[in-house]
């Protein structure tokens, strides 16, 4: 029987009571009207790399994304690569083929694991790229209104690490008579990625670099442009070197990648914090700071955990990692750990950034 510590990279998870591999948009499609009609829970996976399941079995059903291609629509000088891809094929391979094909502008989001579909969901984001710098639209089946709607990039509400695919994973429809709301579309967004449209830039040449690391790494000043394929090299270094870079053989990479999101917290809070404290003004009246600074500073070193079956990452304190046989009540413990001491040293509570299944922080 298929388990979703078989399907995640942090390796957890009880089995699943149905599960497909779909290798067409029709396909997909037959399985989510399918489950939603049955009222049945659904889960439509691409990499597993988001999720935190619990260890119970999932008596839903489970869709896996195994569709691969990317699609060139148009290329000029003035629009640049108008790309078209489906959501099960991998994101890393999408940049490869971007550099390969001189393509600019994700470069810094090179070895993210898991699907493009996730991609605008949490508007991922790295080393001062995220996936909105370079969106032009999402097409998605909605499962409210049984049809497919494409959205623009101007429709999507992109945020840190947000956008309305993932706040329609928690908002209901409307409340009815009783109070409650008539549907709760968790732990797949109301709408279901299919297909995502890019417009990259032609060059060889990177955007220009934005994160300081990354910059000292590359050994030129901030917002300055280097070939595309250095600037991947330089991220794959610094992504293995906090073990973010997928290896079977190192459990420190058995994780969802950055457990928490960075902080968004008032002026008046980010005054309040120590001296030395990471802080990025937005602009509008909040500052974002480090979640992996606070955890640290809270006395939560790389490693902490160990000996025991879940720890955090012995290379980067905001990864909570799997040391062979952790449990999800293993994880969560751990989880709950950090995040209560960060919340009592500095009056800031961290949220998770993975999809929580069956399962509460």
């Amino acid at each position: 029987m298929t388990t979703l510590a078989d399907l995640t990279t942090l390796r957890v998870g009880g089995p699943v009571a149905e599960y497909v591999e779909a290798t067409t948009e029709a396909e997909i499609l037959d399985v989510v009207r399918r489950a939603d009609a049955e009222g049945r829970q659904l889960l439509v996976l691409g990499g597993g790399s988001n999720l935190l399941a619990s260890d119970e079995p999932f008596d839903g059903v489970v869709v896996r994304d195994l569709r691969r291609g990317l699609a060139l629509r148009e290329s000029s000088a003035c629009g640049g690569a108008d790309v078209v891809i489906p959501a099960g094929h991998g994101w890393d391979d999408v940049v490869v083929e971007a550099i390969e094909n001189d393509w600019s502008g994700i470069e810094a989001l090179s070895g993210i694991p898991g699907s493009v579909g996730a991609t605008p969901v949490q508007n991922v984001g790295a080393y001062g790229q995220e996936v909105g710098d370079v969106l032009a639209f999402v097409r998605t089946w909605d499962r409210g209104t049984g049809r497919i709607r494409t959205l623009a990039r101007s429709e999507l509400g992109l945020g840190y690490r947000t956008s309305i695919l993932k706040r329609s994973m928690r908002d209901g429809d409307p409340v009815g008579d009783d109070g409650e709301p008539a549907r709760r579309w968790a732990p797949t967004p109301r709408y279901v990625v299919l297909e995502v449209g890019l417009q990259l830039p032609l060059a060889s040449r990177s955007a220009p670099v934005r994160y300081a690391e990354l910059a000292r790494t590359l050994g030129v000043e901030v917002g300055a442009r280097v070939p595309s394929r250095d600037v991947r090299a330089a991220v794959l270094g610094l992504r293995r070197g906090k073990g973010m870079v997928l290896d079977a053989a190192d459990h420190d990479t058995w994780s969802a990648g950055s457990f928490f999101t960075n902080p968004i917290v008032s002026d008046a809070v980010a005054a309040g914090l120590p001296e030395g404290a990471p802080r990025f003004p937005l602009g509008d009246g909040r500052v974002k700071t480090s979640a992996a600074w606070l955890i640290s500073t809270a006395g939560f070193e790389r490693g902490f955990g160990l000996p025991g079956p879940a720890s955090l990452s012995t290379k980067h304190s905001l990864a909570l990692t799997n040391r062979g046989t952790a449990t999800a009540a293993d994880l969560l413990a751990l989880a709950r750990t950090v995040r209560d001491g960060v919340a009592a040293a500095f009056g800031i509570v961290l949220e998770p950034e993975p999809v929580l299944l069956g399962v509460e922080l």
